[in-house]
């Protein structure tokens, strides 16, 4: 016979199950809109209880409920708000190609933030390379700055404690907000002597531009000649870091206290600075990385750096690889620049890139 206390217990329990039930059921949709931040673009995607429809951006179709409420982190969150991450896009990108990802990161009840980096974005690369590497950490600050004080999330996200993942070049923009430093001497000598084997990230780029091709050749070429002796001030200037002391805290900004990293730009920092870091660095590789040759780059953090780990391996997987969704139409046009390596591998899945960025979630839970 069923006691009313037992009858009770169950209905509780059901209800609790069905209450538990919707609250997934609400994180199932994605929000997006953009704000502005003297003048950069930034691409708010974030957990919604609205319904997503398919939205086009040019060869890009998102499913997305376009700027739609954003949901108040639940009951169980230690600070009662929202953790947020920062995605910092590759050369040349733009929010769009790594969707997937931040989608991923919403529906795991994160809100993610990806700031188009000023002079190195899909409509304005004129700054690409050494001079965007400068200035993407400083992004990242003022969008966190941006994510504090937009009325919609101001009071929904903690930005005290912020998780930062970067792709490729967005690998510069995470190494150096984990307190890692970068120079250009290390680049020159680096291109100097392995030009033709990393010709991917040497002379990236520049596919259908023979003539500067020659011009920067000449460059690495003189390169040979550069020590710490006779390399000139600007070339040994050290960028990024908040402090060369093993004491003290690299970061630049404290506000960052995780980072993941996908196939990142890594041969132009300094060991030392690399071995530095205090906060968890995660890497995401690729065996089949014909930009950034993995021996080079990844493994030049991994070697150096005791707070980074691999994350997951992908040895069938390419550059390109991890950006989600890549239209035919672009990825085509976008490896017709590359020396190496630019289309993506057939034999890497949505599947496998799916569990690697869940992969990524599960990292961000941990440290965040």
């Amino acid at each position: 016979m069923t006691t009313p206390l037992q009858t009770f217990t169950r209905l509780a329990c059901t209800f609790s199950l069905l209450a538990a039930s919707a609250s997934q059921a609400q994180v199932t949709s994605v929000g997006m809109r953009q704000i502005q931040s003297n003048g950069m673009t930034v691409t708010l995607v974030y957990p919604t209880a609205a319904a997503a429809q398919d939205v086009t951006y040019g060869a890009f179709t998102v499913p997305i409920a376009s700027n739609a409420a954003p949901l108040p982190a639940d009951s169980t969150a230690a600070s009662g708000k929202r953790a947020l991450i920062v995605l910092s896009h590759g050369s040349a990108g733009s929010a769009l190609p790594e969707h997937t990802l931040a989608a991923t990161l919403a529906r795991a009840g994160f809100v993610v933030a990806q700031p188009e980096h000023r002079g190195d974005n899909w409509q304005d690369f004129s700054k690409a390379g050494p001079e965007s590497w400068k200035t993407r950490p400083q992004d990242v600050s003022e969008t966190i700055d941006a994510v504090a004080r937009d009325p919609a999330l101001a009071a929904l996200v903690d930005t005290r404690r912020v998780g930062v993942h970067g792709m490729s070049a967005g690998g510069v923009t995470g190494l150096v907000l984990a307190g890692a430093q970068w120079r250009m001497l290390n680049l020159v000598q680096h291109c100097a002597q392995y030009l033709d084997e990393d010709i991917g990230f040497c002379l990236n780029g520049l596919a259908t531009q023979p003539s500067v091709q020659l011009l920067r050749k000449s460059q690495f070429a003189m390169g040979r000649m550069l020590t710490e002796t006779t390399a000139p001030t600007r070339f040994k200037t050290l960028h990024g870091g908040a402090s060369p002391s093993a004491a003290a805290d690299p970061r630049p900004d404290p506000r960052v206290v995780a980072v993941s990293l996908a196939v990142p730009v890594s041969v132009i920092f300094t060991p030392e600075s690399l071995a530095r870091i205090r906060i968890p660095v995660a890497l995401s590789t690729s065996g089949d990385d014909g930009v950034l040759l993995p021996r080079f780059h990844s493994q030049h953090v991994l070697k150096h750096c005791t707070r980074c780990t691999t994350l997951s391996e992908h040895p069938q997987a390419g550059h390109f690889d991890w950006l989600s969704p890549w239209p035919a139409s672009v990825a085509q046009t976008v490896a017709a620049t590359q020396m190496r390596g630019g289309l993506p591998n057939p034999a890497f899945s949505d599947a496998d890139r799916q569990k690697a960025f869940d992969q990524i979630a599960v990292f961000f839970k941990q440290k965040l």
